[in-house]
This record gives structure tokens, sequence and C-alpha cells, in this order.
């Protein structure tokens, strides 16, 4: 007889963020996946997810007995059909993670184990949703008892030395992931899985006609006017509904296209992808020697005076990212130059319904402000965390706008600004900076008021020079391709 699934039901280290209180001004509303932990942020990082219910090797009734009075129950799962057609909303997260008792099949293991329909499971590794590793990773320190015990189980050194296919190899280097490709790949007895069984959507995709946003087709690269609520590349659980992919069948490519450089989800604009190895690495090469000259026009609430901006980031690779004024040990330097600044109409609410946009709360205005800005530095989130530091943020952008909001209410809430308090203790350092982020919002699904509009470079004696189209909010609702 087989040998049951063991689970762990809980996050790995590293996907795991913190959950911080709501903040005085604009509080957050909170929910949670998980009997084994208190309330999350809904914003879509990694919930944990209680054990599946086939996978006797982990003893439910150990799991519930970590349940707090407060925690919720488990929620239902939706009924499993295929992936496609794509949902307009995101079901919840759920993550599985699994360790195979005996030598097995990965789609075939993936579907009784977790009771999946086999043609759902083939759909989920096609969307490079499922993940796996010679040796389990260490649980976090609020995984259950019973969790321990089975990664103490399969990695005790007697049971590592008896398998050839990790001979050679660090436990560290036997724990990287990589993903399941293949629904028939074979996995050895003691293979770990992470399963996103709820895999990020991107419904926009299937709106577009890819072709119309083509800016250019050469033999190297193509130049993609990308879109917002689409994703570059794809996402850690979705590398199928990306630009690159789309834009690859919009052509007519046998080989994919490969990205160079991503810009944010809700950013329309330039992106340049490649159509070979070769000129991958020469664009790489360009981007680190700073040769890739970027312009941006940013949709703002205020006018923001020209010249140059700068703030030091906090060398977190999480959102928000936080910037500060002053310099301080460690954090990256981040700058931008204002090259103009000028009036324009405040979008319409018609165009605000066609595009989705969130008003995060700030009230309607007669004008914004679209700024020219060039990139001097190119970190994540660079522009919308500075432009909101400075209590002009980008129209749309529910992450930053929020937090702009709390500190034109309250100037002293960002510990990080001009008008922050001296604080007696790191503890009450610590619990602010944790307040500051909880006045962020969740990161926008649809369109800001940010457009990579311009991108040039100069390779071998020629000079590449690229521009978008119009951005949206200067497009009448007629013009829109989301009508």
């Amino acid at each position: 007889m087989p040998k049951p699934a063991a689970s762990f039901a809980s996050l790995l280290p590293q996907l795991w963020n913190r959950s911080f209180p709501p903040g005085p001004h604009l509080p957050r509303s909170l929910s949670s996946f998980s009997p084994l932990l208190t309330v999350q942020p809904t914003r879509r990082h990694r919930a944990l997810l209680s054990p599946a219910a086939p996978l006797a090797a982990v003893d439910l009734s150990v799991a519930a007995s970590t349940v707090t009075d407060e925690a919720p129950a488990t929620p239902a799962y939706p009924v499993y059909d295929r992936l496609l057609p794509c949902p307009l909303q995101d079901d919840p997260p759920r993550i599985e993670h699994l360790v195979a008792r005996e030598d097995v099949v990965a789609a075939d293991f993936i579907s009784r184990s977790l009771s999946l329909p086999p043609l759902y499971v083939a759909d989920l590794i096609k969307f490079g949703a499922v993940y796996y590793a010679l040796v389990a990773p260490q649980p976090p320190s609020y995984a259950a008892p019973e969790h321990v015990r089975i990664f103490r189980e399969v990695t005790d050194p007697s049971v590592l030395r008896r398998r050839a296919s990790i001979k050679g190899k660090t436990v560290r280097e036997a724990q990287k992931t990589f993903r399941v490709t293949d629904p028939n790949q074979r996995l050895e007895a003691g293979t770990y899985l992470r399963v996103h069984v709820h895999p990020k959507r991107f419904p926009r995709c299937y709106e577009i006609d890819w072709k119309s946003r083509v800016i250019a087709v050469t033999d190297n690269y193509v130049v993609l006017d990308k879109p917002a609520a689409t994703s570059v590349g794809g996402a850690t659980d979705n590398i199928e509904e990306s630009c690159t992919v789309f834009t690859s069948r919009a052509l007519g490519l046998e080989t994919p296209l490969m990205t160079t450089h991503q810009i944010d989800n809700c950013s329309e604009g330039c992106v340049v992808l490649s159509k070979t190895k070769e000129f991958c690495s020469v664009f790489h090469g360009l981007i680190r020697e700073k040769q890739v000259n970027k312009l941006y026009l940013a949709l703002t609430t205020a006018p923001v005076s020209t010249g140059i901006i700068t703030h030091y980031m906090r060398p977190i690779n999480r959102a928000p990212r936080l910037v500060s004024k002053d310099q301080i040990g460690g954090w990256y330097l981040c700058q931008m130059e204002i090259l103009d600044c000028k009036k324009v109409p405040w979008p319409s609410s018609l165009i605000r319904k066609v595009h989705k946009v969130d008003d995060c709360g700030w009230p309607q205005q007669e004008a914004a402000y679209e700024c020219k800005i060039k990139l001097m530095t190119g970190k994540t989130h660079q522009i919308r965390a500075q432009l909101a530091a400075i209590c002009t943020p980008i129209v749309g952008d529910s992450a930053y706008m929020t937090a702009a909001l709390a500190a034109i209410v309250n100037p002293s809430i960002n510990p990080f600004g001009r008008d922050s308090p001296n604080y007696d203790s790191e503890e009450e350092k610590a619990a602010a900076v944790e307040a500051w982020i909880s006045c962020h919002g969740r990161e926008p699904k649809s369109v800001i008021g940010l457009q990579a509009s311009e991108i040039s470079w100069d390779y071998e004696g020629e000079h590449h020079s690229h521009k978008a189209g119009v951005p949206w909010w200067r497009q009448d609702a007629v013009e829109s391709d989301l009508v």
C-alpha cells in the first residue's frame, strides 16, 4: 500500500511576511486562511493553510490543537476543474507543501494527495505553479509539532546518506527549488513539493490586441507598449499569463521572447523583450553600465518642482518600499530627475471607470499634474515611493497613496520623514516603522498614473530609441482598448 504524503501546511521562511497592526488613520481590512496563525492582512502575500485532508501522515487533530480561540475556521475550497477560462478575480491564496514517501510521478502524486483533478494539476504545472526540491526546507518556528516531526524524519542524516541524488551536494544546495515542467516527471522518495493551488491570475491578458501593442520588431528584440494589469515575465506561480508569452504568440515566434528588464504590473509603457539569449546578456550589461536611458510620465496629485529628487531606500526586498530623505547606512541611493511638470485635467469619471482606477480615498480634483521623469537609479517602486514621500502620490496607486494621505493628516507618522519625532528607544522606533508600513495599502490590481514613456540606448554604433503611445489618462474613452 502506498505510503501517504507528508504535508507541510506552513510556508517557507523566505515567503513569510510579518503582519502589522493597522495604522491610526487608515485601518486595513484583515482576514485569515489559517488555523495555525493569528489574523493576517488580505493583501496577496502567502497565507498559511491547514493540511490537506487526504494526507493521513499528518494528524489533523494535532494540527487543530494549535488553533487559538481567535483563529477562524479553514475555508471551503472551490470546486476545481481547469485553470481556463481565466477568472476575473483571484481565489484566496492556497499553497500546499508535500513530501513524497516513495518514488512517484509528479502529477499523479499531487492529484491523489490534494484531491485535485488530473487536468487541473497538469494546468498548474504548465503555469509554473509547482516546485520541487530534493530535500524539504526547514519549517518556520510557528509550524505545528507534527510538521516538524515529519521534517526531521525525512531529513535525518541516515536517510539522506542513502539518497544517491544528493551525494556531493550540501543540504542547502539540495533544498534549492526548481519548477516541475512535466506532469510525468518522476520524483524519488523524500522529494519536497510546493504546490500553488490558486496561482495569481492576469485576466487582462485575454482582453488585449497584443499585435497592436508592439512598437518595434528587430532581429534581436521586440519593444512592447506593455498594458497595465499585466506582468512582463509572469509571477512566481504563473509564467503563462505574461507579456512574453502573449506577445510571442501574437508574432508567431517559435522561440518565446525573454525578459530583459521589468516594470510594475500596474504600470504601462515600453518594455524590451529579447529574441535571443545573446541579446539578453548584452542588454543586461547595458543596464548595469547605466547605458539605457528611461523616461517616465507620472500623473501626480500635486505639482512637483523640476530638478533631482534624492531618497534612500530600505534594503528589504518586500513591499512597501520605504524611503528616507536622510542617508541611512546600508540603504540604497534613489535618484530621479523631474524634467518637466505640467497641469492637466483630472481623469474623467468615465476614464477612471473604464480603466478601473482606484480612488484610494483621494478626493477628485479639478487638475492633476503630468511629470516627465528621468530615472537615474532603478530601484523597485522607486518613482512611486519617492513621489509619495513628498506627498505628491501617483493617481490610482493604492499601495502608496494611502500612506501619503496619512502623512498629510499627520506628518509625524512617517518615521523617516522630516517631521518625524525623536524616539526614546529602538523598540519605540520599530513600532513606529510598523505603524507606518500599515498605512500603506494593497498593490494596485489595475492601472496607475505611471507610464514608461521612452527607452533608448546605443549599441554597436547604432542609436535605438522607442516611445510608447498616449498614456491612458490622455485618451478619450472611445480610444481606449478597454471599452
